[in-house]
């Protein structure tokens, strides 16, 4: 009975985790949203590395929550670095969870949502989060996809403009993935046996600093308040020359290796590509590790899984910080 039960856990697993590592879920229609003024680029919290280092690379994964329209605060960026307190807790309404997002940067984030399956959808999947602001918005249960932040952009009235990073092909109201580098909040809620599954995934780069905090449920949190685990804590990318992004004359994202080279060297395709045989070790420089130094936590390369997919029950509620640990 007890082997029953493990081979049973242990195909369910497998199937959630193969929803959540391929990419692009179908495009959704969110509702018209109001689109804040147009803002000047800042700057985007992914230095510029100054030594030999690496980064990662991951198929797309899948992910991330339900919202409802919220009031935006007003998109210009001002400076200084913000770091809130742990919110109070938010009562979800039957069948949605919350989910609450934290700007810890001194930049204005654009965060954005793109959904892996088309039901249930959002209602919004676009938001402006100034410095030191919060904003929680309602998840459906069993929702599939992802929640990243853009960074750089601009808009028009209509909801029309551009990001640096995260572009959602021009649009404020994302009805699909955002361009890469991005790094991405990735959530598949009620899974399996009424098992959330989550993370933070940085296989097509890094465009800011990101951790998950469960705020209510009845898992443990493995994730410290202040972005730390047992392996480390949450620390710029330094990011390789051959990987950076520039725009506006200054690094704004560290993209994966398969972004940049796509090559079979680096398990993007061919016979490395299967997950038994990627090794990032083997690669001709190990740039998986570049992001796994950053954030020990988070997913650095397709196949990263025994060390980046974490799982709550209890119908979890989550706060996602873009920040690094103070």
């Amino acid at each position: 009975m007890a082997v029953a039960a493990a081979v049973a856990l242990t195909a369910a697993v497998a199937v959630v985790l193969s929803m959540l590592v391929h990419s692009p879920g179908p495009a959704v229609s969110p509702s018209a949203a109001t689109v804040p003024p147009a803002t000047a680029p800042v700057s985007t919290g992914v230095p510029a590395a100054t030594g030999p280092a690496a980064v990662a690379s991951k198929r797309a994964r899948a992910t991330a929550g339900r919202s409802r329209p919220a009031t935006r605060p007003p998109a210009s960026a001002t400076a200084g670095h913000s770091r809130a307190a742990a919110p109070p807790a938010t009562a979800a309404a039957e069948g949605h969870r919350t989910v609450t997002f934290v700007n810890a940067v001194q930049q204005t984030i654009w965060v954005a949502a793109g959904q892996q399956t088309a039901q249930p959808a959002l209602s919004t999947t676009g938001w402006v989060l100034s410095p030191g602001r919060r904003l929680t918005i309602s998840v459906p249960d069993h929702w599939n996809g992802r929640f990243w932040g853009r960074t750089g952009c601009s808009f028009d009235a209509s909801g029309q403009g551009r990001c640096q990073t995260g572009d959602c092909g021009g649009e404020f109201q994302c009805t699909g993935y955002g361009s890469i580098p991005a790094t991405l909040a990735e959530f598949n809620l009620n899974a399996w046996d009424g098992l959330d599954f989550y993370d933070v995934s940085m296989v097509d780069g890094a465009n800011l600093p990101m951790w998950i905090n469960i705020t209510s449920g009845t898992t443990k949190d493995p994730i410290s308040s202040d972005g730390c685990s047992t392996a480390g804590c949450t620390t710029p990318v330094n990011c390789p020359a051959a990987l950076e992004i520039h725009a506006g004359g200054a690094v704004v994202g560290c993209e994966s290796a398969c972004g940049v080279f796509g090559t079979d060297q680096y398990c993007c395709r061919g016979q490395w590509a299967p997950r038994a045989d990627c090794n990032p070790t083997q690669w001709p420089i190990d740039y998986a590790a570049v992001f796994k130094r950053a954030e020990p936590f988070a997913y650095s390369y397709a196949d990263d899984d025994a060390t980046s997919t974490f799982t709550c029950t209890g119908e979890c509620g989550y706060r996602i910080t873009f920040g690094l640990t103070p």
